[in-house]
């Protein structure tokens, strides 16, 4: 079955980069979720005043890839126990997050939060999010990793 998640981990290029390449992967693209303001821009949003995160639109075939095992390489790809940052980005638009988009897809966050928990020291700040909307970033953010292979 096909489906949809929306992983924030820092900036979005890495992880974007890394989530397209796992098995059950359809497609990737990179944009907003989380904040206050309508159709939100790179510039706004890292500017801090928005509430958005970035993040990861994936959408994936959960006969090859279930949401959990997403969610497991999601954890090994960033640091979860760093409160509104990713090494030297910093900001809550740079916050690690999971933003569920039904009942089935939060259960199943928090299991997973509950197993990495301890290889993590049970210091993990990612939060759960109730997805709303996805504003998808500007053409030169998606793909960037693989279009710029000098960063």
């Amino acid at each position: 079955m096909i489906k949809d998640a929306y992983l924030a981990a820092g900036c979005f290029w890495g992880v974007e980069n890394k989530l397209s390449q796992l098995e059950g992967v359809i497609s990737t693209e990179v944009g907003y979720c989380g904040g206050n303001v309508e159709n939100p821009d790179y510039r706004l949003v890292c500017g801090g005043s928005t509430g958005h995160a970035e993040t990861v639109h994936v959408v994936f075939d959960d006969d090859v890839l279930s949401f959990e095992d997403l969610l497991l390489a999601f954890f090994q790809l960033h640091d979860p126990t760093q409160l509104n940052r990713q090494g030297p980005d910093i900001g809550d638009n740079y916050r690690s997050a999971i933003f569920y988009v039904d009942d089935e897809q939060l259960l199943l966050s928090q299991r997973v939060l509950d197993e990495v928990g301890p290889d993590f020291n049970n210091m993990v700040v990612t939060n759960l999010e109730k997805f709303s909307k996805f504003f998808r970033a500007e053409e030169y953010h998606q793909k960037y990793l693989a279009k710029n292979h000098n960063v």
